[in-house]
C-alpha cells in the first residue's frame, strides 16, 4: 500500500518499484513464447528481447533505481542495432509519456529476470481503455500481429498473468491520472486504426472472458478463443 502523495511514477521509490515487480511476476504463457517467436527472426531473438525490434520503455523511477543495481540496462543511445536496420516501436518515438525514458538490455542471454521492466513484464499487453474510460482489459500492440507469438495464441494467455496485469494497472491508474490518460489516448488510436482496417479489436476482458470490441460503435461481443485471428507465419 503506497500511503505517500505522489504527483507522477517518477516518484515512486525502490521499495514501491520493487512491490511493484513482485506483483507483476508471472509468465504470460505456460511456454516459453520467446522459443515460439525467436526462429522467424534473423537475429534469433526472441522479437520483445531484441533492440532493433522493440525498445522497452521505463519510469524514470525505474531507471534511478536499476542504474544503480545492475548493470542490464543502459539508456538508449540509438546505435544499439549495429548495420541492422532500427525499427523503433510507439514507446521510443515523439509519443512516449513525458514519465518515462528510452532504455536498451544486454540483450535475452543476458536477461536478469528480476529486474525487467514493468514495460518488459507488460508486452505485447497495454491496458484498453474505453471511450467513456472505463478499463476494460488487455489489448495487444497491434505493430506486432505479424511478429509476436502470443497475439495469435491469446487463448495461450494465463489467467494468473491476466489477473497480475490487472491488478498492477489498477495501482498504477488509482495513483497516476496522466498515466490512465495515456492509455486512453493508446486506445483511441487503436480504435482509428482497426476503423480503418474494418477490423474489430479482440480484447481479453479484465472478467476473463474473451471479447471482440468494434472499434466504431463500442458494442462489446462475447466470443471463443479460437475465434480470435492468427498473423503471419502463425497462421
Amino acid at each position: 500500500m503506497i500511503n505517500r502523495i505522489l504527483r507522477s511514477p517518477n516518484d515512486l521509490n525502490a521499495d514501491e518499484i520493487r512491490a511493484l515487480y513482485a506483483g507483476f511476476d508471472v509468465p504470460i504463457t505456460v511456454e516459453d513464447c520467446g522459443e515460439k517467436c525467436a526462429p522467424h527472426n534473423p537475429s534469433g531473438k526472441a522479437f520483445c528481447c531484441d533492440i532493433c525490434e522493440a525498445v522497452p520503455a521505463a519510469y524514470k523511477s525505474e531507471w534511478d533505481i536499476l542504474h544503480k543495481k545492475t548493470k542490464l540496462w543502459h539508456l538508449y543511445r540509438g546505435d544499439e542495432c549495429d548495420s541492422r536496420p532500427h525499427i523503433q516501436d510507439s514507446r521510443s518515438n515523439d509519443n512516449l509519456p513525458s514519465s518515462m525514458i528510452p532504455l536498451a538490455c544486454l540483450g535475452p542471454s543476458a536477461c536478469e529476470r528480476e529486474n525487467r521492466l514493468l514495460s518488459c513484464r507488460q508486452f505485447p499487453f497495454f491496458p484498453y481503455v474505453t471511450s467513456d474510460y472505463e478499463f476494460l482489459g488487455l489489448a495487444y500492440d497491434w505493430a506486432f500481429e505479424e511478429k509476436c507469438w502470443v497475439i495469435s495464441n491469446l487463448g495461450q494467455v494465463t489467467d494468473a498473468y491476466k489477473e497480475a496485469f490487472i491488478s498492477t494497472y489498477e495501482q498504477l491508474f488509482a495513483l497516476f491520472q496522466d498515466e490512465f490518460d495515456s492509455y486512453a489516448i493508446k486506445s483511441e488510436e487503436m480504435r482509428e486504426a482497426f476503423i480503418q482496417d474494418g477490423r474489430k479489436i479482440p480484447i481479453l476482458h479484465r472478467d476473463g472472458s474473451y471479447r471482440f470490441i468494434s472499434p466504431k460503435s463500442e458494442r462489446i461481443y462475447s466470443v471463443d478463443e479460437s475465434q480470435f485471428p492468427h498473423f503471419g507465419v502463425y497462421k
